[in-house]
């Protein structure tokens, strides 16, 4: 099998799981998932009447309840807060939105920071960076079919730059993605994240990457290995074409005719088929022969009709057999008084 449907096979195979883990991570909302001890937490409070403030935020604010976090949404498998509106996911799970402030009608960022707008513009950008990483995809689909059609390396070769530059461009969306991370964690945007927390909290969070997060970069991997077996199999494809050019070349000047010992090989068939046909018509024509040679016998031949004194019946004697009465011309004739 040639080595270019080989790795156009293995390439097709690589982009189209690329694609589905991008997709997945893309649209699932397990990223993060932040695990809130609140039984420690209510302990904690049990000791500590004076905690009043604790106590209020505990039961009001979001982020005081286990909660997993993807790009859109913020959701809560266990216990969801009271004060937050949600709404069901399409996996059934309570969530809320994440808000990117696209657009701002109320001007609602007027009083962010630096590092809040920071923070916000690495989000809104990570979002344009994964959704022109999939036009990237599409592209590559579409010059993909062309280049398998076509057998063009030219085309195969474009495919692989687009899978690349999709790569690139989901990486650097994941890149932003741990830099919201980063700014969440280490930076003071706001009091909903990590720097802004109570001492408390802190101690009795913690924050592990999902399976979303873990489809995603499989998903980066996967497509810069669909790149690079599409790369591999546009160089074999040319390769491949190189040969056919000169076998056509070979081709165009070779000139192939059949030479006398194939002549003799039909004629001597065609004298097999008239010896055939004369035999079958010598056997025609010697029954016919034997057929005529009977009929010309069968006039000298007397039949013998058989006479019932020469056989015995039941009770008489058998009569002795008499000689032979000789002919006609004898003296003793047995013929009578004829004369002849």
């Amino acid at each position: 099998m040639p080595c270019s449907a080989v790795t156009l096979s293995l390439a097709t195979i690589t982009s189209i799981i690329a694609v589905a883990l991008l997709t997945i991570a893309f649209a699932t909302d397990n990223w993060l998932y932040i695990d809130v001890k609140r039984a420690n937490i209510q302990s904690y409070l049990t000791t500590h009447k004076d905690e009043t403030t604790l106590l209020e935020n505990l039961h009001s604010k979001y982020y005081y309840y286990t909660r997993t976090k993807g790009l859109f949404r913020v959701c809560y498998p266990k216990e969801r807060p009271p004060t937050v509106k949600t709404y069901l996911s399409p996996v059934e799970t309570h969530c809320n939105n994440i808000n990117y402030y696209i657009p701002d009608e109320n001007n609602e960022t007027s009083g962010l920071t630096d590092d809040a707008w920071t923070k916000l513009h690495m989000g809104r950008s990570m979002i344009a960076l994964f959704i022109i990483s999939f036009l990237a995809v599409f592209s590559a689909f579409c010059t993909g079919v062309t280049g398998c059609w076509r057998r063009s390396p030219g085309n195969i070769t474009a495919t692989a730059i687009l899978m690349l530059l999709a790569c690139l461009l989901s990486a650097g969306a994941m890149g932003l993605w741990h830099g919201v991370e980063y700014y969440e964690k280490e930076k003071a945007v706001g009091e909903d994240y990590y720097q802004e927390w109570s001492p408390i909290l802190q101690e009795n969070t913690e924050i592990v990457y999902d399976w979303s997060f873990v489809l995603g970069w499989l998903g980066v991997f996967s497509s810069l290995a669909g790149s690079f077996l599409f790369l591999f199999s546009s160089c074999c494809l040319a390769g491949e074409k190189e040969r056919e050019e000169m076998n056509n070349v070979l081709r165009d000047n070779s000139r192939i005719n059949y030479d006398w010992s194939y002549m003799l090989a039909w004629v001597g068939v065609g004298w097999l088929l008239v010896a055939a046909m004369l035999f079958s018509g010598g056997a025609i024509c010697l029954r016919g022969e034997r057929e005529r040679e009977e009929n010309i016998n069968m006039q000298y031949i007397m039949p013998v009709y058989p006479q019932k004194q020469q056989y015995a019946y039941a009770g008489y004697p058998v009569p002795a057999p008499g000689g032979y009465p000789g002919p006609y011309y004898t003296t003793s004739s047995g013929y009578g008084p004829y004369n002849y």
